[in-house]
Formats: structure tokens, sequence, C-alpha cells
């Protein structure tokens, strides 16, 4: 028999994830650095918001409807979705074409971002599958035209090496990107979501670990050595969106849940340490409320539940709490809630649920010792509500408050004919939306008899950070079925030839790339720089005609240029057709540009960007120390800094370094 989970919800840092029962793996998506996946159009990424969003960028509509499938059911999210009344508003980018429309057949993949899959695969000790079988995958929040995202097992049954002991890789996998979401606008008879096509269809890999990590810090440094694999390639995409990482978290009195929106590895801990301390939470309140009920207790651990008893909960539960939904506006007829009046003056109505026996049960808001929400039962619902797009619900345990007075209160209670230990909830919005988010609300409320429920549920961001690393739902997890064939394109075989050509051909590490750096002298404040920002292999194009600390110093400055521009600059500056005062207003001349050698020395020669010819600055500088001879006796080398300016105005297009040394040379000689 499993112990009884233990543990303080306020102090979800001390929570012991072996006593728990913890299980956690990862899914890792990172885009890779090359066009679409199917359809050959560019990679590129518009900075575009719904308030730039160009006024040429040709637009469309599309409303997806829920079908009954093979078994002749309707997909429980699907059937939810349908009822959301959403219109989806595609922006087509000049980067979408007619397949990111599915108004054509995709193309086979990608042959670069095969090859860089392959290679992720290799180096996590992955065995390739011998037929790629790109798949549908279905879709049902509108972020891909067809309704389904494609994707594709590359290989499986790898292993990462961590601090915290190896990982199991179950897949690696290669799929296409979603549509990003620019906007979400409600209307009184549903909502329209507004994507840019720009991200859809960029390749990604999918990473999924096996359930091998022992702690939320392990899950951390999990996360960090996936990145240092991926960004071995050098061929996949950096910046903010560029990777994302989800959690697969549960304890052994909870159940999976599947935690997007972990962008910051930061993060990963917290967000892990409150979702054993959600799962905890709700196990000890089912419990409670079946004591009330005079039902069987959940055992300490999900393996040991019995369908049936748990069917004879669910039966109960469900004649306990039916959907009975009440229009209680007349309450509000004088409200001072200024939120409750606008709903009410707009044409939305106050609907009520009643929630019999849930009174105190749904919690009031709270923060534990590190200033997390602690987790109730009333939030809960007010996620599950929201999905149907609604801003939020009131229920009892929080009332009177927002503007909502005890007489109202009172007189919603008289008017459900509620007993003591009843709660309820309300909605404002119009009429079809508050009878979806209540009964989105009435359905959570039912789970709350038995363990969490098993879903997908998104860290709560605000202001583009994690607010304290609460999550809110999403969606169901899916099922198996949620993937089929896809019959546009053809299985790829796999061949032997291909992966020992990949298994061959394996990117340096780390390691090898510092032990390269370490040949050419350079600081090691430079050859970590040239690491962290991935311009090793540039620098070293070059590195062998340049020189090698001046050579970094300017590819460091310079990131975002051309770099055979810069190495070009660089070689006019040491063959001295160009001072080095003037280096960087060439290449401010020439931003953006790949400029061959010949057309930077012409440039040089019309502006008369050379150094000035050293012997000639000799007799410059003497002539100026000698001039102010009492002045240079009197500060001695302090005379280097008033002088130097005299100079270099007087020297023209001097090198400022040549100038230096000969001044200083100057100087030394009058005060021997």
């Amino acid at each position: 028999m499993a112990d009884e989970p233990q543990g303080d919800v306020h102090r979800s840092s001390a929570l012991d994830p072996e006593q728990l029962g913890f299980m956690c793996g990862l899914e890792v998506h990172q885009q890779l650095a090359t066009g679409k996946l199917h359809s050959r159009e560019s990679g590129e990424l518009y900075d575009i918001t719904i308030d730039t969003l160009p006024d040429d960028w040709p637009r469309f509509e599309r409303r997806l409807r829920a079908s009954r499938g093979e078994g002749g059911a309707v997909d429980v999210a699907a059937r939810f979705e349908s009822k959301r009344n959403r219109t989806f508003v595609y922006a087509q980018s000049p980067n979408a074409g007619l397949i990111e429309l599915d108004e054509q057949p995709p193309l086979a993949l990608d042959e670069d971002a095969v090859d860089i899959t392959l290679t992720v695969a290799a180096l996590l000790n992955s065995k390739p599958v011998s037929l790629i079988q790109t798949m549908r995958k279905t879709v049902v929040d509108g972020s891909n035209t067809s309704g389904f995202q494609r994707t594709s097992l590359i290989a499986t049954d790898g292993v990462l090496e961590t601090e915290g002991g190896p990982v199991g890789i179950d897949v690696v996998c290669l799929e296409e990107d979603s549509a990003r979401k620019l906007d979400t606008m409600s209307f009184p008879h549903g909502q329209q979501v507004i994507y840019n096509l720009d991200r859809l269809g960029l390749p990604l890999i999918e990473i999924a670990t096996s359930p091998d990590v022992v702690s939320p810090d392990h899950a951390q440094t999990t996360a960090m050595a996936l990145g240092r694999v991926l960004r071995r390639t050098r061929r996949v995409r950096r910046g903010l969106g560029s990777i994302r990482q989800d959690l697969n978290v549960s304890i052994g009195a909870g159940d999976r849940v599947e935690i997007k929106g972990c962008q910051d590895l930061n993060w990963i801990p917290q967000i892990i340490r409150l979702e054993m301390a959600r799962q905890l939470h709700f196990y000890r309140l089912a419990n409670d409320l079946r004591k009330a009920s005079k039902l069987p207790a959940l055992p300490a651990h999900r393996d040991l539940d019995d369908e049936a008893v748990e069917q004879a909960v669910a039966e109960a539960v469900a004649q306990s709490l039916p959907l009975d939904l009440h229009d209680v506006s007349e309450v509000f007829g004088t409200t001072q809630s200024g939120m409750v009046s606008d709903g009410l003056s707009s044409g939305s109505i106050m609907m009520a649920l009643p929630l019999k026996g849930l009174l105190g049960r749904l919690g009031t808001k709270a923060h534990d010792e590190e200033g997390a929400q602690l987790p109730r039962l009333g939030r809960e619902l007010a996620g599950a509500a929201k999905l149907a797009g609604v801003k939020g619900i009131f229920h009892a345990d929080e009332l009177p408050a927002y503007g909502i007075t005890q007489e109202e209160v009172d007189g919603v209670r008289q008017h459900l004919n509620l007993g003591e230990q009843d709660g309820y909830v309300l909605c404002c919005a119009p009429a079809w939306q508050a009878n979806l988010a209540l009964e989105a609300a009435l359905n959570r409320a039912r789970l709350a008899w038995h363990r969490i429920p098993q879903e997908v549920r998104n860290v709560v961001v605000k202001k583009g950070a994690p607010e304290d690393g609460t999550t809110s739902p999403m969606r169901p997890l899916p099922g198996r079925s949620r993937m089929y064939p896809e019959t546009d394109i053809p299985p790829q075989r796999l061949t032997h030839e291909q992966w020992e050509n990949v298994v061959n051909a394996l990117p340096m590490s780390d390691a090898q790339r510092s032990e390269r750096l370490s040949t050419y002298g350079m600081s090691v404040d430079q050859s970590e720089q040239l690491l962290a920002r991935e311009l090793d292999d540039l620098f070293c194009e070059h590195a062998a005609e340049l020189p090698p600390k001046a050579w970094a110093a300017l590819l460091l400055n310079h990131d975002t240029e051309s770099p055979q521009t810069l190495a070009n600059i660089l070689t006019l500056r040491e063959e001295g057709a160009l001072a080095r005062d003037h280096v960087e207003g060439v290449v401010e001349a020439y931003r953006g540009r790949v400029v061959e050698l010949e057309t930077l020395r012409q440039h040089c020669l019309e502006h008369d960007l050379a150094p000035a010819d050293i012997g000639g600055l000799e007799e410059v500088i003497q002539g100026i120390v000698n001039e102010r001879l009492a002045f240079v006796q009197e500060r001695g080398m302090g005379a280097m800094g008033p002088l130097m300016g005299i100079v270099m105005q007087a020297a023209g297009g001097a090198d400022g370094k040549e100038v230096s040394a000969l001044l200083r040379a100057a100087i030394q000689a009058v005060l021997e």
C-alpha cells in the first residue's frame, strides 16, 4: 500500500519529490535555422503586432467545425471548441504561400531540416527509424490553417547525460510550427482570433524525454543540457520564442499534467514545485469531499484506483451537481458594481450555477511562503470558464466583493433556494457564452471529487514574465487517436549510408571549440564571447590571415554585419590602406552590405583614409613638442593627453595608435 503523501502546500520548496512519488519528463521544441518544412518558403519572421500589421497583407477567415470520428463520437476538445463560436483570421505574410493557406498539398520534408534533426538524434545517441512517416496531429485552436499539425518521428531510445544522472530520450521528432497569435477580439455572438502566418511551417525539433527527471532542479539542468546539445549544431534559431520547454509533471496522488510556456529556464523548478503542491492540495480536497459525501476514499496512489469505484463516484457527483443554470440578472438591477453594470448594460446577462455542498470549499485568494498563489478550487473553476472566452467568474466564497453587496449575495441565494452548505458561481456574459463558461466550470467542479484531471496547462504570464509560477488550464490532454497518417506526403526511407554520413560528421563539442580558440592567443573573455554568441566558426574562417585579437574585437562589435565585409576592412587596415581611426566609419558606410575588397580599397583612396606618412608624422609631432617645450618639461609624461589632441588635429587621418607611440617617444626624449 502506498504511503499517504506528506508535505505542506504552503511550503512548496520543502516538498519531498521522492516521498510524493514525483515523476517528470520534458518536451523541448526548437526552431531550426532553415526555410519552412513543407513549402520551401523563407523562414523569415516579421516583427509585427496587431497594431503594426500591414494593410497590404491579404487576410482570410476560417471556422473549424466539430465532426464525428470513425468511432461515431465527437472529440471532447473539438466539441467544446465548436461551441466557442470563434472565427479565425489569418494575415498572409510575404513568406506564406498556398501551402500555408492550405490551398496546395505540402512538399516533402526539407532536407536541411531532416539533416539537422538526424544530427541532434546522433548527439543524443538515439536510434533512427528506417522509414520516416509524416503524421497529422489534430489541432483545434486555429493555429494551423489545416486543422492539424504535421509531425514526423525521426529517432527513438536515446540518452542525455546530465549532472543529475542520465535521462532517457523517448523520441526525436521533426514537426512544423504553428501560426503566431496577434489578438483575440470578443463580440456578442463569438470571438475573432487573428493569426500571423509568418511562423506557420517553420521546422521544429521536438525532443521528448523519459520520466527520468528526479527533482525540480534536475528538470532545469536537463533543459539546459538539451539546449547545449541543440546549440552544438549551430543550425538552430536563437532568441525569444525560438525554443519552448513543456513539462510533464505528476505525483503519485495526482496525475500527469503537461505544462507549456516555460521559456525561462530559471522558472522551471518553481513551476514544478507549485504543480506538486497543486496536485497534493486537490488530492486532499477530493478526500475531504468524499468523506463529507460518504463516498469511498481515494487511494494514496493513482495505480490503486478502482475504475468501478471511480465511475460510481462520478455518477453520484453528477446527480448531486446537475447543470442547473439560472438567469439572476434581476437581482442586480440596481447594482453598484461597475463590472456587473457595464456588462448588463451592454447586453450580457448574469447567469448562476448552484454548487451543492461546496460553500467554503471554493477558497479565497491566499499566498504561500514565497508569494505564489495557493491552489484553490475557485481558481480552477475560473480557469475552466475562461476557456469559453469570458474574463472571469464570481463565486460564493469570495462574495461580497467587486462592488457586489451582501444584499445581492442574499438575493442570489434566495433565487437559487440554496442550503447553508451550498455554493454557487456567477458569470456575466452574453447568454451563449455564460452558458458555455458555467458548463465548463461545472465539469471542473465535478472533478473535485477525483484526482486532478489529465490536462494541458499554461504558465500564467503577465508583462512578458511568469506571474508567480502558477498555471491555468488550456485543454484536455490529447489521446493517441489525435494522430493519423499524412496522405499527401509519402513515407521517406532513411538509409544506413545517410545515417553514417551524419554520425561521421558530428559538430564539435564546446570543449573542442574552446580548445581550438585557445591556439589564437586571444583573451579568455574574447574566446568566451565568441563561443556564447556562436561566432567562433566565422572567426576561424579568417583568423589565419588577420590579427586574432583585432579580428575578434571587430567581429564581436559588429556581429550582425557581413563577416566577409568586416574581414576585408581589417585586411585594408593591416595593409596600411585604412587608418585605425577610420575603421568604424567604413563599417558604418557599408552597413548591411557584402562588399568586395577592391570596392573598399577604392573607397579608402577616394576619401583619403590611409594613415599619414610616418616620416612626415614624426616631423609634425617633433615640431609640436618643440613649440611647447616648457609645458612638456613642466608636466612630464602628463603632457601626453593635452598634446595628443593637438597632434591628431594637425596630422589629419593619422592612426591614433601610431601617433600615441611617436608622441610618447618624443616626450621621453625631451625628459631624458
